[in-house]
């Protein structure tokens, strides 16, 4: 049974890791992907978001806030994620490759001027780093939610948002907060054009 001190213990690591996220992920940067996503959004480019376990639940709540919302009331924002529709998933995988799950839906949804966010603790989940390489075919804006360094995604993202850990759910609590702020910017741009 876990006591007060490791608790404390966990929250002030967690704490730790949320304060060097803010000033590795930079005010601009984070403008930059802002900007990007509400852009492709206002011209009815979809956002298209992926990831792996844990990072797909994600993708699942980032969709789900933009598609209902965030904050404010306002229109339905396109945005998909990849890793939601299981009879793709099962079969794409079944018969061809569970490194090309993404990429076949980029194929199918993504286009020029569109987004792709991607999630990887690592940066290295290679049905994520092949879902980058097909949307960069498209002229897709690519934008990473990593860890430390990025992994092979580094290479592959317009916009590489890496939380400075390699402890997957402290990347993971940093990539919760990277993301509501993504969707309440989004969202307060967009509900005032």
């Amino acid at each position: 049974m876990s006591h007060p001190s490791a608790l404390a213990d966990y929250l002030t690591e967690s704490a730790d890791v949320l304060r060097r996220t803010a000033q590795a992920v930079e005010g601009a940067l984070m403008d930059r992907a802002v900007d990007a996503v509400a852009t492709a959004l206002a011209a009815n480019r979809a956002l298209l978001v992926c990831g792996n376990g844990g990072s797909a639940s994600d993708a699942q709540h980032i969709t789900g806030e933009l598609v209902g919302r965030f904050l404010k009331e306002r229109r339905g924002l396109k945005a998909i994620c990849l890793s939601s529709n299981a009879a793709v998933l099962t079969a794409w995988a079944n018969d061809y490759s569970y490194e090309t799950v993404f990429s076949r839906q980029v194929e199918a949804y993504g286009e020029a001027g569109g987004v792709l966010l991607g999630l990887s603790t690592s940066g290295n989940s290679a049905n994520v780093v092949k879902a980058f390489e097909a949307a960069r075919g498209l002229g897709m804006t690519t934008i990473a939610l990593t860890g430390e360094g990025g992994g092979k995604l580094a290479a592959l993202s317009d916009l590489l948002l890496a939380v400075p850990s390699r402890h997957t759910p402290l990347i993971q609590q940093g990539h919760l907060c990277l993301y509501h702020f993504l969707c309440e910017r989004i969202e307060a741009r967009l509900a005032a054009a």
